[in-house]
């Protein structure tokens, strides 16, 4: 029977056994070896025609505004309104006492009353002279002192209507009426002040005609007065529809019609004033309210166009990531325009047309990484 060498079984297990582990060793390299490459949605850059604005800002004015002021003096009998109503054209607003100006009306008519009265004297002593004059009744001299008293009470006559007419009108100030339909603001005065308007005209309130109001704004790139002032640049821009907003969100939108270009710069600041006109349809809109008009510049037939969400923000300003031919992201800064289609945003500069660029999972990617790009639109 043959013996059996343990020594060579031995050696033999231990050759299998180190042969099992260097092959599980390169297993193991070669799977660490290829790691897996994470897939990444991206976009190309595209390109569309669309409008370039620049945002301006302004104030906004009724379009008429008056003041109400006493011009006669007395006690306010009445505030005939509720404080910021709308009130009508004709609608009596206050009354002022006026006691003392119907005197001076009837005054004034008695004054006339008797001017007429000298006048119908004298005219008819005068018709008398002359015919007296024919008889030698009476001397040439006479006869000229009868028409000089004519004269002078028909120039009395003259100044008793004036001053009947002043009267009136003294009288007319006593109620003081809407000029036009408006929003009226709250009077300043109680009713029993004194109001000594015959010294200096005293406001009572303020009335804005807001039906429609006016955005003014200035203008000083030298690009926007040319396109303004140039008409073959206005081609494809609606003027008469420029986006409007608010410091705060109003329940509705509203849009401005350029209506006014100054036909001067103002030499202090080299600035153009212009002019929107904005429906305050719903009568949100008032005196005063700050506004930016965005105003269209120019059309861009070939604008280059991102996803507005793909943009994130730094301190050196909006960028993107990008990915070049070898499929690593890439840090790009861009000039950042308007938004555009709702959600596309307008890149001024910094990229081309075509580009790929990532458009999800921007926090899991960074620059020089390698991805695997699945291409959506």
């Amino acid at each position: 029977m043959a013996r059996i060498n343990y020594k060579n079984i031995a050696g033999i297990v231990a050759a299998v056994s180190v042969a099992v582990m260097a092959l599980a060793s390169c297993g193991s390299k070669k799977h660490e070896s290829v790691p897996e490459v994470m897939p990444v949605d991206v976009a190309r850059a595209e390109t569309d025609s669309v409008i370039i604005y620049k945002s301006m800002p302004g104030v906004l004015h009724a379009v008429d505004m008056v003041e109400l002021v006493a011009r006669v003096s007395g006690y306010l009998r009445a505030v005939n309104y509720k404080s910021g109503d709308v009130v009508h054209k004709g609608q009596l607003l206050f009354t002022i006492e006026d006691t003392r100006y119907r005197d001076a009306v009837v005054q004034a008519q008695a004054a006339l009353n008797s001017a007429r009265s000298q006048y119908e004297y004298a005219s008819s002593h005068y018709a008398a002279m002359e015919k007296a004059k024919k008889s030698n009744a009476v001397s040439e001299m006479e006869v000229k002192q009868a028409k000089s008293a004519v004269e002078t009470a028909l120039a009395d006559i003259q100044n008793a209507e004036a001053a009947l007419q002043t009267a009136r009108t003294n009288l007319g100030y006593c109620r003081v009426y809407a000029p036009f339909t408006g929003r009226i603001t709250a009077s300043p005065l109680s009713v029993g002040a004194f109001l000594n308007g015959e010294a200096s005209p005293v406001t009572m309130a303020t009335i804005y005609k807001d039906s429609e109001m006016q955005a003014y704004f200035s203008i000083n790139d030298a690009s926007f007065l040319k396109a303004l002032s140039n008409m073959a640049n206005r081609q494809g821009i609606n003027y008469d529809s420029i986006p409007v907003s608010f410091s705060e969100k109003l329940p509705h939108s509203y849009t401005g019609a350029l209506r006014y270009l100054a036909p001067d710069l103002d030499p202090a600041t080299g600035t153009m004033q212009v002019r929107a006109d904005i429906d305050n349809t719903y009568g949100e809109l008032r005196e005063g309210m700050y506004v930016t008009v965005r105003l269209p510049v120019r059309l861009d037939p070939k604008a280059v166009l991102v996803k507005d969400a793909s943009l994130s923000t730094d301190q050196s300003g909006k960028y993107l990531y990008t990915v070049n031919d070898s499929n690593k992201v890439v840090y790009t800064h861009v000039d950042a325009g308007d938004v555009v289609h709702d959600s596309m945003r307008v890149i001024n500069s910094g990229l081309k047309p075509g580009t790929p660029y990532i458009t999800k999972a921007l926090l899991k990617v960074r620059p020089g990484m390698e991805i695997r790009p699945v291409y959506v639109r």
